[in-house]
């Protein structure tokens, strides 16, 4: 039955994790998105708590997967890129250009996954709280640079 529907363990694994993420992003966008007229900083705090809920820990897992074992599920950390990306550089400010909204889209991810490891692997709560405020501030100073 497995094979009729897939192309094997590794597709229906790959198909789950997709459909999986994009119920966090949907989660996230709702969160972040429902803060009309918010700073970046405001909804990126508003979507940290759908990405550090335990209910994202099989796409965590899967990031893990792709480390240990790059050539067989490096894709699924590769995707994951795929479908964050857009949802962030839609909660970056309009006038910005789409260099500066994907320079700062692209240190918020790669941030907030290594929070969500660090929580995963170590616990520690109030480390990863700390460098979050710093993130929110940076993100805080970059918006009030302007263009």
């Amino acid at each position: 039955m497995l094979l009729y529907y897939f192309d094997g363990a590794d597709d229906l694994l790959r198909q789950a994790i997709t459909l999986l993420r994009e119920r966090r992003i949907r989660k996230g966008l709702a969160a972040g998105q429902g803060l009309a007229g918010q700073t970046l900083a405001d909804r990126v705090r508003a979507i940290w708590p759908v990405l550090a809920a335990d209910e994202g820990l099989v796409l965590d897992q899967a990031i893990g997967l792709a480390m240990y074992d790059p050539g067989r599920h490096g894709e699924l950390a590769r995707e994951a890129s795929k479908q964050y990306l857009p949802s962030l550089l839609s909660l970056c400010p309009a006038g910005w250009s789409d260099r500066r909204k994907l320079e700062v889209a692209e240190m918020i991810m790669a941030v907030l996954r290594g929070f969500v490891v660090d929580s995963r692997t170590s616990g520690d709560t109030a480390g990863i709280a700390a460098g979050f405020e710093g993130l929110v501030r940076a993100l805080e100073r970059e918006e009030a640079a302007g263009e």
